[in-house]
């Protein structure tokens, strides 16, 4: 076993994703496919699997049963098999996949948990000193193990992600009343953004509570900002979040073109 798949990846999937509502109406977020007839976690989860982590908790919620049958039939739904009706324990896989190192713990961490809540209480599954930590709504081509490198070479509780996303908006530049540049849905070149992709020390852990309300974003984050103690690694690569029907338009319509830069198994 690899010292990576050694390190948990913790992935919130319990939010209500209410701005894709259409959606969400019938499956938990994470849950919407974008490619290859695949839903958006399992993308997720192949691009920390490429990059050698393949022991994965999943912080459930909204619709989590849908996340649970998912995977606890994915060997049957995945692989050619043989089963006698009736005698459920007769099945016999036939054939592996690329997926069959993988460990995956699900965890209900609540209906109404926000985001610090449910890591909290998924700690327990936790075993080492370190762990990953990703929502379950957005890709990208982050080097996740320069990630690690780089968290462990800063020494600090934490370490976030930054990224420059592209607007959703062209972009103006004016001098004396004319435009002097104009850029289509530029990347932003001033400032980061929480890119979503995480590590953390076990002692993180100490900076939340298993009360619902407890947000990730806010006091904990704070908290470990106003002790020194959570480092950036900057990425300038490929991102992008789903939050709305047009980004679920936009990574599938990457994925059909080929150009799904997130993809790196």
């Amino acid at each position: 076993m690899s010292e990576r798949s050694r390190v948990p990846v913790m992935i919130l999937c319990g939010g209500m994703g209410t701005r894709l509502r259409e959606e969400t109406e019938i499956l938990p977020k994470p849950m919407v496919e974008i490619g290859g007839g695949r839903p958006i976690l399992w993308h997720i989860m192949k691009g920390y699997a490429s990059a050698g982590f393949s022991d994965f908790i999943l912080c459930l919620g909204y619709k989590g049963l849908k996340i649970r049958e998912y995977f606890l039939n994915y060997e049957a739904m995945h692989s050619d098999c043989t089963v006698e009706l009736g005698r459920r324990e007769s099945l016999v896989i036939h054939d592996g996949h690329q997926e069959a190192s993988w460990r995956v713990t699900l965890v209900d961490t609540g209906l109404e948990s926000q985001t610090g809540a449910r890591i909290a209480r998924a700690a327990k599954y936790v075993d080492g000193d370190r762990f990953m930590l990703t929502y379950g709504d957005g890709v990208s081509n982050v080097n996740l193990a320069g990630l690690l490198d780089f968290h462990e070479q800063q020494r600090t509780i934490g370490t976030v992600t930054g990224v420059r996303p592209s607007s959703r908006f062209g972009e103006l530049i004016a001098t004396g009343g004319k435009v002097t540049s104009f850029s289509e849905k530029p990347r932003m070149h001033q400032g980061l953004i929480n890119g979503g992709f995480f590590v953390f020390s076990r002692r993180f852990f100490d900076y939340l509570k298993p009360d619902a309300e407890c947000v990730l974003e806010r006091e904990p984050l704070e908290r470990l900002v106003a002790a020194g103690q959570l480092s950036v690694f900057v990425h300038d690569g490929f991102w992008q979040c789903m939050d709305t029907p047009r980004d679920v338009h936009l990574l599938k319509q990457l994925w059909d073109s080929g150009l799904a830069d997130w993809k790196t198994w």
